[in-house]
């Protein structure tokens, strides 16, 4: 018998597949490949983010640094501008988190584990979600880290930020090979219900 993933489907009801890549269809997608992603794999993206935007930020910085000091003709740091290098950090974090959601559903380090972020019905996350998610995104810190434990106790595994925001994170491997586990999910259904034992 062939065994059955741990993680939960996000439900969704039964809409027909629209053209848009970018939407989690319950009947095209979720079924196969839109199971919730565990603890692990979500701290793992989270901590890719953060690298990435750490050195996409210094690279930034260093090419404004360099480009400033040739026009100039003098040496420039970006550091003699007070509050300067935490402002453009800060907004610079803002849009690597809230962008790349609101448009195609997940960052570069849920891109590299294959998560996706949809809302909890199983639809592409808006604008306004992916605002929302992003400033409930502190509130899992403050509380001590309990915001991102009810990702272990949960059984959709949603945290803090996702139970505000209305959102779900899950896996989004290509959907051929989870449709070789969905097809043999459901032939073992149909041989349970005639009776045939799974093989």
């Amino acid at each position: 018998m062939i065994a059955q993933p741990d993680h939960q489907e996000v439900p969704g009801p039964p809409d027909k597949a629209e053209a848009d890549p970018f939407t989690v269809h319950p009947d095209r997608d979720l079924t196969l490949q839109g199971h919730y992603a565990g603890f692990i794999t979500r701290l793992t993206a989270m901590v890719i983010d953060i690298v990435a935007i750490v050195l996409i930020a210094d690279i930034l910085g260093a090419a404004a640094q360099f480009l400033v000091s040739t026009l100039t003709g003098r040496q420039f740091h970006i550091t003699e501008v007070p509050f300067l290098p935490w402002a453009l950090f800060t907004l610079w974090a803002i849009l690597y988190c809230i962008y790349p959601v609101a448009t195609v559903g997940k960052t570069l380090g849920m891109t590299i584990l294959g998560l996706h972020v949809v809302r909890a019905d199983g639809s592409r996350v808006a604008g306004r979600g992916a605002v929302l998610r992003f400033v409930a995104l502190p509130l899992s810190f403050l509380t001590l880290g309990i915001g991102f434990l009810l990702i272990l106790v949960r059984r959709d595994h949603r945290a803090l930020q996702d139970l505000i925001a209305g959102t779900a994170v899950v896996y989004a491997w290509d959907a051929r090979a989870a449709r070789v586990r969905f097809l043999a999910s459901r032939r073992d259904r149909e041989s349970a219900a005639a009776g045939v034992p799974p093989s």
